[in-house]
Parts: structure tokens; sequence; C-alpha cells
């Protein structure tokens, strides 16, 4: 028979109480001594609690969300009845099978550094380079922790560690793969991406009220799976501040009087790249892109600019060339005409190739502050929007 056993948060040092933010087994998985059962996480570090012997999960006490104190129950671990190892002295032929003819209480210790010899399910022995479930992947709390912030599913991660252990590498190396579309075989998420987002429900609108099917656009779905792939792989961080232009604003009215006989509107929009490429070149790093391995930053020499246009059939980034060597009455003009361009669809490929830093501006759609995604491979992106 099984004995029935607590298992309580272990030491967990200063902390007085930590989240539970993952609970990696479920009531009737097997588990061997030392695998993970539930990780936790305080506002320093993430940590795991092991299984303290062979057994099968009984009853779990805790809930992804609780906070927990050091001695709290997690769950009962009906652990492994160990009579028949301490018959063993005197059954020498069965034990001989598994283990070396030792003293009964030191058998069940030979079983826990080898795991692959003596689990007692093919599941728990961890093969190298090979998906695992999320429950029994091979990996630390800082990798998992890892996989979390970059939206990867840990199960699908083969690891190239020791006995199969998932590294930082690995995780990096699924990411690539998925964002390539040279992933390991196994289907991607509904976004296309190969990262864990989990699908749409599929629902039958029409049971509620009358609907109608609009087949979206190529634009729409390119742009949707680009904005995604930017949103989840590149760290957004926004910076809010105002600037005066009022002495900016009365200057630009002028050359619209003075240029409104030759059909040539002056917006902000010109002086605005003006005042990023004085930027770009003030703090080059913003100017530049990672290389495809990501270890090397290229430094940009040129400034070109792109220029987020929204159209009838979705939003499209034309890039203004050379925007440095333009005069204002210059870019006024090539935006105009870039502008026509977009909403007349005969863009081109290499309108939109080539940028090295965006401005998408809110323009006469309102609102005082948003967070635009990055256009990668650039690394920066200027948001615009009326005075608050």
């Amino acid at each position: 028979m099984a004995n029935e056993e607590k298992v309580l948060v272990p030491d967990i040092g200063d902390f007085a109480a930590v989240e539970v933010i993952e609970i990696l087994v479920a009531s009737g998985d097997t588990v061997s001594a030392e695998d993970s059962l539930v990780t936790l996480e305080s506002d320093k570090a993430t940590m795991e609690i092991p299984a303290p012997a062979n057994g099968v999960v009984g009853k779990i006490k805790v809930n992804i969300g609780d906070t927990i104190s050091e001695g709290d129950l997690v769950m009962w671990l009906h652990a492994a009845d160990s009579s028949a190892t301490e018959a063993a002295p005197t059954k020498a032929a069965p034990a001989a099978a598994t283990a070396k003819p030792t003293p009964a209480p030191e058998a069940p210790k030979a079983a826990v550094p080898t795991p692959v010899t003596v689990a007692p399910t093919p599941v728990a022995a961890p093969v190298a380079a090979a998906p695992t479930s999320g429950n029994s992947a091979h990996a630390s709390p800082a990798v998992r922790r890892f996989a979390r912030e970059l939206g990867a599913d840990i199960s699908r991660i083969g690891g190239s560690g020791r006995k199969g252990r998932i590294l930082k590498s690995d995780v990096q190396g699924f990411i690539k793969a998925a964002l390539s579309g040279s992933g390991s075989g196994a289907p991607a998420a509904a976004s296309g991406s190969g990262l864990a987002v989990a699908a749409m429900p599929n629902i039958d609108y029409s049971k509620f009220g009358e609907v109608e099917n609009l087949p979206l656009s190529k634009i729409n779905k390119i742009t949707g799976q680009v904005l995604h792939r930017n949103w989840v792989t590149i760290p957004h961080v926004t910076q809010f501040d105002d600037a005066d232009i009022t002495d900016l604003e009365a200057f630009r009215k002028q050359l619209v009087g003075e240029y409104k006989d030759r059909g040539i509107k002056i917006t902000l929009l010109a002086f605005l790249m003006k005042a990023v490429v004085s930027a770009l070149k003030q703090f080059p790093r913003f100017n530049a892109s990672l290389d495809a391995s990501g270890e090397n930053l290229i430094l940009k020499k040129y400034y070109h600019i792109g220029i987020a246009v929204a159209t009838p059939d979705g939003l499209v980034v034309p890039v203004v060339r050379d925007v440095d060597q333009k005069s204002l009455v210059e870019l006024a003009q090539e935006l105009t005409a870039i502008s026509i361009k977009a909403r007349d669809k005969k863009l081109g490929p290499k309108d939109m190739q080539g940028g090295c830093f965006t401005i998408s501006s809110l323009g006469g759609l309102g609102g005082s502050a948003f967070t635009p995604i990055v256009n990668a491979p650039e690394v920066a992106i200027l948001g615009v929007s009326a005075p608050r």
C-alpha cells in the first residue's frame, strides 16, 4: 500500500508569502523524487517545489494565483510503498534486476539520480532534443520564466543540456525557428508564428442576429501577422512627453500661405521628419537594426523615414529616402505623392523597404497618447498625437 505524504512549502528565505504561478502536475500523475510540482514567484525570484519521493499526486490544495508561505500544504503525495524494497535482502533475485545488492535503506537513494532506468513510467524519463509535456519539461525556474516572457510553449522545446535539460539557448533557438517558419514540425499556433498563443474560439455569431462575412484583404492579413510578431518579440517601452510647438506652428502656417498657389501642402509631418533625423544623428543606436544572429548592431549612415499611412484596405508604411538631404518643401511634396500612391494602391515593394525609423501620427483621429508597435527590424518608433 502507498503511504500518503504531505508536500509542504519549504524554507523560502525572508519571503513571508509567494505567489503560485504554475501547477506542473495534476491529480493522478506519477512523479519521481525531485520532479517539479509547482512554481512559486516572489518579487525577486522564481522557485520550484520538488516531489519529496516517488509516487502518485493526490489532492492538490493550491490554485494558480494563491499566495502561500513556508509550511503551507501544497498537495498530498501517495508515496510508493517501501515494503517491497525493505524485503530486498531476503529476495536477492528480484532486487538484482534493478540495482546492486545493497542494504535496503540505500536502494531508493540509488534511483533518484538515474530516473531513466528506474522511473515508474517512460514519461518520467527525459529524452534529449525532444519536446516534452509542459508538466514534465526538464528546465530550471529561470528558463521556464524566460520562456513564459517570450510566449514560448516550453512543452514543445527540445533540451540540449545534460539529460535533456532545456537551456536558455534552446528557448532562443525555438523562438528564432518559429519566426523564420522553420520550426520543429509541430503545428503552429493560430497566429502562424509558432508561439504559444491560444486560438480564438470558433463561434457561430449568426445565432445571435444578422451578420455579414467580409473577407480580410491581403494587407489586413499581412499587417496582422507582422504586428503580432513585432508585439510579442520586441520589448515595448513607451515614453510620453509634451512639446510646445507654438512658434513652429506659426512658421508652418506662414509657409502654407507662401506655397498655397503652387499646390504644396506644408504639414507638421515634414517638420517631424527633420526633427527625427536630428535626433537619430545625436543618438545613432536608434538608427540601427540587429543582425539576423542577434549578436551585432548594424548602425546605418543614411536616414530613410517610414510614414504609417491608413488606407481603406489597411495600414501601410511607405519610406521617404534621404530625409536629411531634402528641404521641408521637398518633403511636403513627397509626402503628398506617397499618400496618393498608398490610397490608390500603387505602392511597390521598393516604396516600403529600407526604412530606418517610423513615424505614426494619429492626425485627425483625436486622442492624446498611444503606444505604436515598433516596425521591425527597426528598433524604435515615434507616435504623435494632439496636445493633452
